[in-house]
């Protein structure tokens, strides 16, 4: 899904709809004789068949865990803002997506999980990947459940296939981002009029790092060869060398000139673009999930290892609250969404008979007319992915490449790891100020990294990076020894 991170959003064909709070205040679960009606807080868009699909999830729900569930849907933009305001207020609900989860989670503002996943979701907790129990652990306690969706996440450069097969571009050995002037040069010089390589504020480059705090910080390990030293990245030659190399396709006209300021939305199922980053997982079966959404073939390579970190580990966490009056419902409320294909088909495909039906011994699912953009939920932010049915035109061939290249991902040496930032608050703010200044001209080559670097590390080092940087260190070495 973007990156990146929010070009989940795409793939996730979302409604268009936003959808804003309703209501605020105090809130206690309703109760439907006796049996208690849970809030969720969820992120998106609220389908415009809403009604149905609730009513057919509380069917099972009601039998299955006792409860039933009502969600308030919150847009996109709002969130986080929304979120903070009723976690700080100590407003009554029962489930949400997570907001903050590492600070939040120590604040007390979530349930502890660690024993009542197992005893109430036991089905759930028992299908997750292990990276994603380690990467949600704080101080040594569980206070999510994870979707268990994309554990890990590559980053790949997918090319539109129309413009390959018009032009006669092979892209079959491109394994990194050098491998890309050949089929840049070929395109732009038969098709000015079309963006050669589609980027923007928000892209961040594929490599070798993970990311200590997330990739708008500069504190990074390597996770190809399971480092222990927190380093600047751009200090890494090869991390350089790429910031590098996407300076040289902005000077070639590759890319837009605004494209540290470009948000100009060229998407996936248009002809603005030739070749584009997006990051992929298990669940997208290569470029199945791309070319979906797109409605047009999209064809993809690879540019980066694939990776289990902390970020895939908490892509989407749901939460109790602490201040739930049914803490142990929303839990068994939680296992049922993470397990009960029923369930997870009419949320993800829309109403059965309408939108989908099974098919193959009911093995495989059909989409039918009913199926269309708005009338259903996205599965990464629904529940486990490996219990929705798959469609039709997933093969078993398919499903085991997913499973073996989800064994074969390499584990971050960082996975897990919780920085604490109390003793250098002021000093990250202050970094913060910095990247932002410079990263998104570094990332989209606008700038020229031999004259920005320099600059930027200055400034770092003034914003008060290397104490940062020692903190972290040391907090690092503790978490490494504990792992042993």
């Amino acid at each position: 899904m973007k990156k990146w991170v929010k070009r989940v959003v795409g793939l996730s064909l979302l409604a268009v709809t936003a959808v804003g709070l309703t209501a605020c205040g105090s809130k206690k679960s309703a109760s439907d004789n006796g049996t208690p009606t849970l809030l969720m807080y969820q992120i998106g868009d609220k389908p415009k068949n809403y009604d149905k699909l609730i009513a057919n999830t509380n069917k099972v729900l009601e039998k299955k865990a006792g409860a039933k569930l009502k969600i308030q849907y919150i847009g996109w933009g709002d969130y986080k803002q929304k979120m903070s305001v009723i976690v700080s207020s100590g407003e009554k609900y029962d489930i949400a997506k997570a907001d903050n989860y590492a600070v939040n989670a120590q604040k007390g503002a979530y349930t502890d999980l660690t024993s009542m996943l197992p005893k109430y979701a036991k089905s759930a907790y028992e299908g997750l990947d292990p990276a994603y129990i380690k990467g949600n652990k704080i101080d040594g306690k569980l206070y999510a459940m994870p979707i268990n969706s994309n554990v890990y996440s590559t980053q790949v450069i997918s090319f539109n296939k129309k413009y390959l097969d018009k032009y006669n571009i092979n892209v079959d050995n491109i394994k990194s981002y050098d491998d890309l002037e050949d089929a840049f040069n070929q395109f732009h010089s038969q098709n000015k009029k079309v963006l050669t390589f589609s980027t923007g504020p928000n892209l961040r480059i594929g490599s070798n790092l993970d990311f200590a705090i997330d990739q708008n910080y500069p504190f990074a390990v390597n996770a190809v060869d399971n480092g222990k030293k927190i380093i600047n990245p751009y200090d890494d030659p090869a991390y350089v060398a790429t910031l590098k190399k996407f300076h040289e396709y902005y000077k070639k006209g590759y890319i837009a000139k605004d494209a540290a300021t470009d948000n100009t939305d060229r998407p996936l199922s248009g002809d603005t673009w030739f070749a584009r980053q997006e990051t992929q997982g298990p669940f997208d079966y290569g470029d199945h999930q791309l070319s979906q959404t797109a409605g047009q073939e999209i064809v993809s390579r690879a540019i980066s290892p694939a990776i289990k970190s902390t970020a895939q580990a908490q892509m989407y966490n749901y939460v109790v609250s602490n201040n739930s009056d049914n803490k142990e419902k929303a839990v068994k409320v939680l296992g049922v969404m993470n397990s009960d294909p029923e369930v997870l088909n009419g949320l993800v495909y829309g109403e059965k008979g309408e939108a989908w039906k099974y098919v193959e011994d009911d093995k495989r699912v059909e989409l039918l007319k009913g199926y269309k953009e708005g009338y259903h939920s996205a599965p990464w932010q629904t529940g486990d992915n490996n219990k929705i049915t798959p469609t039709k035109n997933i093969t078993d061939e398919m499903i085991q490449t997913r499973i073996q290249d989800t064994k074969d991902a390499i584990t971050s040496p960082i996975l897990g790891f919780q920085f604490k930032t109390k003793n250098v608050k002021t000093e990250l703010t202050n970094i913060s100020n910095v990247m932002n200044k410079y990263l998104a001209g570094l990332q989209t080559g606008t700038s020229d990294p031999e004259t920005t670097i320099p600059k930027m590390n200055k400034e770092l080092k003034k914003a008060g990076y290397d104490k940062v940087q020692k903190e972290m260190q040391s907090q690092y070495d503790s978490f490494l020894k504990d792992q042993k």
